[in-house]
């Protein structure tokens, strides 16, 4: 009999997991209410034109409504992008998946891999990336300065418990 619930078998238990996903200010619900009030103030707006016969105008701000809602269109195909960050004591897999569902993957050694950072004075982190043995790879850029913040104390706290040693499931 195979006892894959000992310590010798069992992969080790991630130090950090999470996925980053770009951060997007509207949901579906506030979109609809949105655009429902953009509209609202197009037919507001474009009423005393139609009414004194300058009908064409209906077209011109009816475009404006249309391309406000194909902005945000791109916006919500845009937010399908994430990255995953699994760590453990052996391994740091880092995964890029596009909004199109392409997946690039990079796998680090924990003990070398460190994370740089690119910081201004003003506007907080600009850029984080894994870097290790001449390779460097972004990370979490979709995320704002102070997302990026708090990601690099997480990260740089379970990097340092990763390099402690190996916990089991």
């Amino acid at each position: 009999m195979d006892d894959t619930s000992s310590p010798d078998h069992a992969s080790p238990m991630p130090v950090f997991e999470v996925r980053l996903r770009p951060h997007r200010s509207l949901n579906a619900r506030q979109f609809r209410t949105l655009m429902l009030c953009i509209a609202g103030a197009g037919m507001f707006v474009t009423l005393p034109f139609w009414m004194i016969g300058a009908w064409p105008i209906i077209g011109f701000v009816g475009l404006d409504v249309l391309l406000v809602y194909l902005a945000f269109r791109a916006n919500f195909i845009a937010a399908r992008a994430y990255e995953d960050v699994r760590l453990t004591p052996l391994a740091l897999d880092f995964v890029k998946v596009s909004a199109k569902g392409q997946q690039r993957s990079w796998h680090f050694n924990p003990a070398w891999v460190r994370l740089t950072r690119v910081e201004h004075e003003e506007y907080g982190i600009l850029r984080l990336a894994f870097a290790s043995r001449g390779r460097e790879v972004q990370v979490a850029g979709d995320l704002g300065p102070a997302q990026r913040a708090d990601f690099a104390r997480d990260f740089s706290r379970a990097l340092h418990e990763a390099r402690r040693g190996i916990r089991y499931n």
